[in-house]
């Protein structure tokens, strides 16, 4: 056995995951995945489809994919370079259906050239044709005959306003504004993605597990203290877990399309995807991890 597929093997016992699960998940055939392990490549349809291979089987069991790339690049097969196509020997009718192409790319180029001018203009003179026809009198007068007021409704007194009784429902005015969650990704580093948690303050973070999955939650970042690691099975599921988002809060999902995030009851886009994907939830105002 070599030493990326120990590794991925290790991985996969410790998330309690068989060979059957990883195929369930990643799609890639059992004898494939064995052959990763084991370090035979040959069986693999081809060289180009082993890196691709490892990548995603490293993501399903929670490896960070280009890391164990970059270790174990010794290790992995080089892509086969491409075979050189054979000359056509029809030279001359190329040639002629190249320059036919390069005439009529050109006429297409001078015509684009003075129909946009041409577009520039039509436009312009539209909009000044539009507007030339507008009265400013008209538009003068409007605001002055709403504000007139007839005698008697100048002379009429205003009435009071009565105090809301005890058991009369508030008013949309003096129900308090709660502004609403938003999500924006800063950015995405080693397939970890950032979001920032609008507006600024403490959160509270769910996690709602729907189906078979593996799911991870640190303090911080990845490396930061571990709050969850744990895999769920059908008999355990559903079920809602809740965390405090008061600072940066890394969640690992293996399996997203099992697996519902919200925060303050709005749900986050996590890409409903079979494979592995990962976050660090901050705060707005919160210094990156």
């Amino acid at each position: 056995m070599s030493d990326l597929g120990a590794l991925l093997r290790k991985a996969r016992e410790q998330r309690g995951y068989t060979l059957d699960d990883i195929q369930e998940v990643t799609k890639i055939r059992k004898r494939y995945l064995e052959a990763i392990e084991t370090g035979d490549y040959k069986v693999l349809p081809g060289s180009f489809y082993v890196r691709a291979f490892v990548k995603t089987y490293a993501e399903t069991v929670g490896l960070d994919a280009e890391e164990v790339l970059r270790l174990y690049h010794k290790e992995l097969p080089k892509p086969a370079a491409p075979d050189t196509p054979a000359v056509e020997p029809m030279i001359k009718k190329t040639r002629r259906s190249d320059q036919h192409r390069d005439r009529w790319g050109k006429v297409s180029v001078t015509m684009l050239m003075w129909l946009f001018p041409i577009l520039i203009v039509a436009v312009i003179y539209v909009y000044l044709s539009q507007n030339a026809d507008k009265d400013p009198k008209e538009v003068d007068r409007s605001p002055i005959t709403t504000e007139k007021a007839s005698p008697s409704e100048s002379s009429a007194s205003p009435s009071p306003t009565l105090p809301a009784s005890p058991s009369a429902p508030a008013t949309e005015s003096s129900t308090p504004s709660v502004s609403p969650v938003t999500f924006t990704l800063k950015e995405t580093k080693k397939s970890i993605q950032y979001i920032e948690v609008s507006p600024a303050g403490a959160h509270q973070l769910q996690l709602e597990i729907t189906g078979r999955c593996w799911v991870g939650v640190n303090e911080g970042s990845s490396k930061g203290k571990s709050l969850l690691s744990k895999g769920f099975e059908q008999a355990d599921v559903p079920q809602t877990l809740s965390y405090d988002l008061t600072g940066p809060l890394y969640v690992n999902v293996g399996r997203a399309d099992n697996v519902t995030i919200t925060v303050d009851g709005t749900p986050f886009d996590d890409g409903n995807k079979a494979g592995s994907s990962k976050f660090v939830f901050m705060p707005a105002e919160t210094t990156l991890p």
